[in-house]
């Protein structure tokens, strides 16, 4: 057997976080994913700290599973490759700003006349069409453009952008479920197709909660700050050394917890026996359940909440993650050996198969690091590939092509 993707080539055009992490969520799973990087930086995130052996962190955690080739696109000797690697491709994903590839003579126009099968992905902030098409589209910016960041922090506070770069995850999430679908489709023998993923859409489906409240129920969201949308008590709490989530979602949870923090009385309480009345009374709940956990050890709580079937966990940092004993049991942090780096650790693919599921079969690459070998693929001579990279048409990690060139020539 071998990994779903297997025989699936992707090439990949991407930059920081949307279109690379679409491209290693594949590449995990087996697909052959080449990386066009342009000559000199690369990918933005390789300037990103920190940095091991003069490798971006964070360019290694989003880039693994792929081969680089490094082409200045503004070249048209460079637009050629990329058409020829395109010509090979069953998927090429890309998260420039709407415009920029078509005007290089690599749009899906022009890519799917060479290759009517391919399946073209791209990844922008508003989409490719309509009057805000061409805007610069941050993560932050696709927050504050698609709602998300309306409905964060405290009520009436500036609000407060979420820690994580939701916008662009869920931008590569919605980017890898196109890229399945459209390969699904290509084996039951459609024809290829072209996707037009917006991040603010993306990130406007995630409010699966919000929108509802508003196209059908009418009212406008607003902040929560540390609470639920629907129910309570559903947030986060202080205790003695640390802070505590607890979730009540139906009211057998509720008398859980009652009994737990020693309020068994409360739960058929008028103000607090149905779901939609702790919502209600939402202020007088929470504080109850405030001051109880107030004094409380975290680990002590969790362990007596755990036990009468409560969801509820303390608030991880980073640290306390990677030392957690569920997750050492899982084996969530893998070591990857880099050419540079040394030793990395990253966390591993999510997904567990029972057999050949994803896997880490190469680190993430150097820049330009498979330019000679992806060229001879395309049938550049080695004298070629040599006199392209002086050029500066192309660049290749290995300093070996000078020699190569001798060597062939020599015979």
């Amino acid at each position: 057997m071998s990994r779903p993707l297997e025989g699936i080539r992707v090439v990949e055009l991407g930059n920081f976080i949307a279109g690379p992490l679409c491209g290693m969520l594949l590449g995990d799973m087996g697909a052959d994913v080449i990386k066009i990087e342009p000559t000199r930086t690369g990918d933005m995130t390789r300037a990103t700290g920190p940095h091991v052996g003069g490798e971006s962190a964070n360019f290694l955690s989003l880039n693994r599973n792929k081969r680089s080739i490094a082409l200045d696109l503004k070249r048209p000797e460079a637009r050629e490759v990329a058409r020829k690697l395109a010509a090979t491709a069953d998927v090429l994903l890309e998260n420039y700003r709407p415009g920029v590839l078509p005007k290089l003579g690599l749009g899906a126009d022009d890519l799917r006349q060479l290759n009517p099968d391919l399946l073209y992905v791209s990844v922008s902030g508003f989409g490719q069409t309509g009057p805000y098409r061409l805007r610069s589209a941050v993560n932050l910016v696709v927050e504050a453009a698609s709602g998300a960041l309306s409905i964060s922090g405290e009520p009436g506070e500036i609000p407060m952008r979420p820690a994580l770069q939701t916008a662009d995850v869920f931008g590569a999430l919605f980017a890898t479920y196109a890229a399945l679908s459209g390969i699904i489709g290509k084996l039951r023998g459609s024809a290829g197709r072209v996707v037009d993923l917006s991040m603010v859409e993306a990130a406007i489906s995630a409010a699966v909660f919000e929108t509802p409240e508003y196209l059908i129920g009418g009212s406008v969201p607003q902040p929560l700050g540390h609470r639920h949308r629907l129910t309570a008590p559903y947030e986060v709490f202080r205790g003695a050394d640390g802070f505590v989530v607890i979730g009540c979602p139906n009211d057998q949870v509720f008398a859980r917890v009652m009994r737990t923090l020693g309020h068994e009385e409360l739960i058929d309480d008028p103000r607090f026996n149905s779901y939609g009345k702790r919502k209600q009374n939402e202020e007088a709940i929470s504080k109850i359940v405030a001051d109880s956990v107030r004094d409380r050890e975290i680990d002590p709580l969790v362990d007596e909440l755990v036990r009468a079937g409560v969801p509820c966990s303390r608030v991880n940092d980073y640290q306390q993650i990677f030392d957690d004993p569920q997750m050492v049991h899982r084996n969530v942090v893998v070591e990857v050996e880099h050419p540079a780096a040394g030793t990395t650790r990253m966390v591993r693919n999510p997904l567990l198969f029972d057999a050949d599921g994803p896997a880490i079969t190469r680190p993430a690459p150097m820049l330009g690091q498979h330019t000679a070998e992806l060229m001879q693929e395309l049938g550049y001579a080695t004298g070629e590939i040599a006199d392209l990279a002086a050029a500066g048409v192309i660049e290749d990690w290995k300093p070996a092509l000078a020699r190569g060139a001798a060597r062939e020539a020599a015979g």
